[in-house]
């Protein structure tokens, strides 16, 4: 196995088991929208694990699938529908903006994007709070894990300056909490409508 071989085969078995996962837990229109979700999610951490990148164009298709799911989920409210995962989004991404902005007023660097600020209103979008918090945090210890992990393994000095591509590990975790309301949902009797 080659270079480039690796990593395309881990992500093509990430997509695999994520549009599986996805279907499996929520058969239906549900499990399609995680399906969805999953292959968005994959491909922004691709991109940020090799670009330290998160494109716009899959943070947006990942905020329009969300209204999408939010307004087939209550029809009949009409825009009303849009109204909880605009705020929750919103609810996310303002901290996020004002922690990027403080750090580099602060510290005279970057230590969050623009990308990982919008990755975080896509988190609120599909997420309830409380399992943003616990997404947003899994992502956190997961980057610092993964990290000192490659520290050791290549016995470099942990360093508190490293670039670290947040949203490879933001964008999983977001899938992750979305499997994990909608596990919890389907054992409340399923979603609503």
């Amino acid at each position: 196995m080659n270079e480039e071989t690796g990593p395309a085969l881990a992500l093509s078995v990430a997509l695999l088991l994520g549009l599986f996962a996805s279907l499996v837990t929520a058969p239906g229109v549900e499990g399609l929208y995680g399906a969805f979700l999953a292959a968005l999610m994959v491909a922004i951490a691709a991109n940020d694990a090799s670009h330290y990148l998160i494109p716009n164009e899959l943070t947006a298709a990942a905020f329009a699938l969300a209204l999408l799911r939010a307004g087939a989920f209550v029809p009949d409210i009409g825009l009303e529908a849009l109204l909880w995962p605009v705020a929750r989004a919103a609810a996310v991404s303002l901290p996020l903006l004002l922690l990027m902005a403080f750090y580099r007023r602060w510290r005279g660097r970057d230590g969050l994007g623009m990308g990982d600020v919008k990755l975080g209103a896509v988190c609120g979008a599909w997420l309830d709070l409380t399992t943003v918090v616990a997404v947003i945090e899994l992502a956190a210890l997961a980057a610092i894990a993964a990290y000192l992990a490659h520290a050791a393994l290549r016995r470099q000095l942990v360093r508190g300056t490293a670039f670290l591509p947040f949203g490879l590990f933001l964008a999983p975790a977001i899938w992750i909490g979305w499997l994990g309301e909608t596990w919890y949902m389907n054992s409340l009797g399923g979603w609503p409508g």
